[in-house]
């Protein structure tokens, strides 16, 4: 897969995933797709080492679910790190 095919599909695989989760995740387009493609990345290498999978074509039913799965956990970790201070 090439490096644009990888953007693209960092950058629905993010916006996927921040739909599928609850709350608010701010960020905008740019932020959405660097979380989406760490997101793509991290998905990969954990379907290498734990299914044997890997995010070869564009268009597989793997590669999307990889990426997706992948872009939850960064968003997941990403609200934990940065997770909104309360005002009283």
């Amino acid at each position: 897969m090439g490096f644009i095919a990888f953007l693209v599909l960092g950058l629905i695989a993010g916006a996927i995933a921040k739909a599928i989760l609850p709350g608010n995740q701010g960020g905008g387009w740019f932020a959405t797709m660097l979380l989406g493609v760490v997101g793509a990345m991290l998905g990969g290498i954990l379907g290498s080492f734990l299914f044997n999978a890997s995010l070869e074509e564009f268009w597989s039913l793997q590669t999307w679910a990889l990426a997706i799965g992948g872009a939850i956990i960064v968003l997941l970790v990403w609200g934990l790190v940065t997770g909104r201070k309360r005002t009283e």
